[in-house]
């Protein structure tokens, strides 16, 4: 968010509904970290402009081809530098970055200082890039270009309460999942193993879970333990997810070893119609347990996946409804995802690579 003047209830509002950061005028950082733990944006934060953070105005071709550059450097937020912030934060080459005759106020919504195309052209070309946003509107838009959206956005809001609205409505949109159905081919025991449980600090419903597999490219929507059950009380912020070897997809389409968990680390939490938002693991739990393989069809590409042998552990049908593991069949339709199998330390690659 920013805050153009000091607001003890602009910032209570920012700290108690997760926003990541707050751009503020000098002076103001000790009164923010006396309010509660947030990262601060200013000449003398955590982060300073003109060394961690650009601010850069986005309206010609030129603009375009210097902020892309600068994409390289560190985080670009597309906006003329605060007013509050001018003469304060100083490139390494004593400039100060972006345009310093504009301003910028949180109390009056103005048009926004972007445009689709270009923004667009700076999303494909990678690197953090963060917009400002004054409605829902545009947050759902800037979240969402190219499919894909840029790294976050800059809340501009005066009122607490929109500011709340706005940030819920931030950590609700996320990326959407493309899921298609796959055909189960093969079922057997597969020993004992080290499986682990994803404890997260978000509850799940029925048809919402994890998506996980042997492959980076071929992996199944594994459901939370959400269901109610005669021998366990349902968990539903839990999910039983797997060995310690397998593949966990987590935000931004990376992948994560389930054994490389660890509390506070970000999950995806995907629903069967694709949907999904991050979650934070608050618990990672591992235990030796009996063990099953299946293996999955579609598009003719298969893929597997090993889980724990347990009436509790349940697939995704097509219609979202959960499929214990134990009455699974062969023939039986259930929800994957799949894409390109390169992967390098999570991050997909354009390279030849099996995993069987």
């Amino acid at each position: 968010m920013y805050l153009e003047d000091w607001s003890k209830e602009l910032l209570t509002a920012a700290i108690e509904n997760g926003a990541d950061a707050v751009v503020l005028p000098p002076g103001l950082h000790d009164r923010v970290k006396a309010l509660g733990r947030i990262t601060t944006v200013s000449a003398d934060g955590d982060l300073r402009p003109g060394g961690d953070v650009f601010f850069e105005k986005l309206e010609t071709p030129e603009d375009e081809k210097r902020i892309s550059n600068r994409l390289a450097s560190g985080t670009v937020v597309l906006m003329p530098l605060p007013p509050a912030l001018i003469g304060k934060a100083l490139s390494p080459g004593g400039e100060t970055t972006g345009p310093s005759a504009s301003s910028v106020s949180c109390s009056t919504p103005k048009a926004r200082p972007w445009e689709i195309i270009p923004l667009e052209n700076l999303i494909a070309r990678g690197g953090r890039l963060i917009v400002p946003v004054h409605s829902a509107e545009e947050l759902d838009l800037a979240l969402t270009v190219m499919e894909k959206g840029v790294a976050g956005v800059l809340i501009l809001a005066s009122e607490p309460t929109r500011l709340k609205s706005l940030l819920k409505r931030v950590k609700a949109v996320s990326e959407s999942v493309d899921l298609i159905t796959a055909v189960v081919e093969r079922i057997e025991p597969a020993g004992i193993g080290d499986r682990v449980c994803v404890d997260t600090c978000t509850l799940m419903n029925e048809g919402e879970g994890m998506l996980v597999g042997n492959s980076s490219g071929f992996l199944f929507l594994v459901q939370a333990e959400a269901i109610p059950n005669p021998y366990v009380e349902p968990r539903p912020f839990r999910v039983n997810a797997g060995p310690v070897h397998s593949y966990l997809r987590t935000p931004a389409g990376s992948t994560r070893y389930l054994s490389e968990l660890r509390a506070g680390d970000p999950a995806l939490l995907v629903r069967h119609d694709g949907s999904s938002q991050s979650a934070t693991v608050g618990r990672v739990k591992i235990e030796r347990r009996p063990l099953l393989l299946i293996e999955a069809r579609s598009h003719g590409r298969s893929g597997s996946i090993i889980l724990q042998n347990a009436e509790t552990i349940r697939l995704t049908a097509p219609d979202g409804k959960a499929v214990s593991v134990v009455e699974l069949k062969v023939g039986d339709s259930i929800l994957i995802a799949m894409e390109g199998e390169g992967r390098h330390f999570g991050m997909k690659v354009e390279e030849t690579i099996w995993e069987k």
